[in-house]
């Protein structure tokens, strides 16, 4: 897949779900029960067991819906990255900027989203090609760093994660992010085995992006 088509498509979903899991069969779940809610952007963390077998899985299974989209989360480092690339990783995620695997990610066309807290690593992850900016922990940095980052770096890509839920998701694309990331208020029924309850949540979520959407297309009009 084209870079350029995996950064449409990331924009398009609106959402990632952060999936992680005490074992793999636990983060297949949680992963399918997104798709089935509507959330089809998935971020499979490397915390999970067997993640690479994970994003082959589920990148094979769902080879022929177009809205899928599966990619790496928690790479530390250019070996990762390159392991979840083989796997089928889509876009690759850091929770910190790192040289090494911007590198391995530009060579392969992958997209490459580093997490960054200041707008010096911003910028930095930017020079070394970042597609889209992370901001991680999106509650500890607080929304004002999108006004921040924005003011001088209007071009930037932004998405937060960590501290998004379904209440304040509004908030977040008021300010002109391009996408955000939410982890356990979307998937956290999947520690006591409902999957069925984070696929209803995962449901909520899509029907108030679509909400969000909608606003901002009359407003534009």
């Amino acid at each position: 897949m084209q870079k350029m088509e995996v950064l449409s498509r990331l924009s398009d979903a609106g959402i990632v779900s952060v999936v992680r899991g005490a074992t793999k069969e636990e983060a297949y779940k949680t992963a399918i029960a997104c798709i089935r809610g509507g959330v089809k952007a998935i971020e499979l963390t490397f915390t999970a067991p067997a993640a690479d077998q994970l994003i082959k899985e589920i990148s094979e299974e769902f080879v022929n819906d177009e809205e899928v989209i599966v990619g790496a989360g928690t790479v530390l480092d250019a070996v990762t990255a390159r392991i979840a690339i083989m796997a089928g990783a889509q876009f690759v995620v850091s929770p910190s900027f790192d040289q090494d695997t911007a590198f391995i990610c530009n060579e392969y066309q992958i997209p490459y989203l580093p997490g960054c807290m200041t707008i010096t690593e911003v910028q930095t992850a930017l020079r070394y090609g970042a597609d889209i900016v992370k901001i991680f922990p999106g509650n500890t940095v607080g929304k004002g760093f999108v006004k921040a980052i924005k003011a001088p770096l209007p071009f930037a890509n932004v998405m937060p994660t960590g501290g998004v839920n379904l209440e304040n998701m509004h908030e977040w694309f008021d300010l002109g992010v391009i996408a955000v990331g939410t982890g356990s208020d979307l998937t956290g029924l999947a520690k006591k085995g409902d999957f069925s309850g984070v696929t209803n949540r995962a449901k909520e979520y899509r029907i108030e992006y679509e909400r969000i959407i909608d606003a901002t297309a009359s407003l534009k009009k």
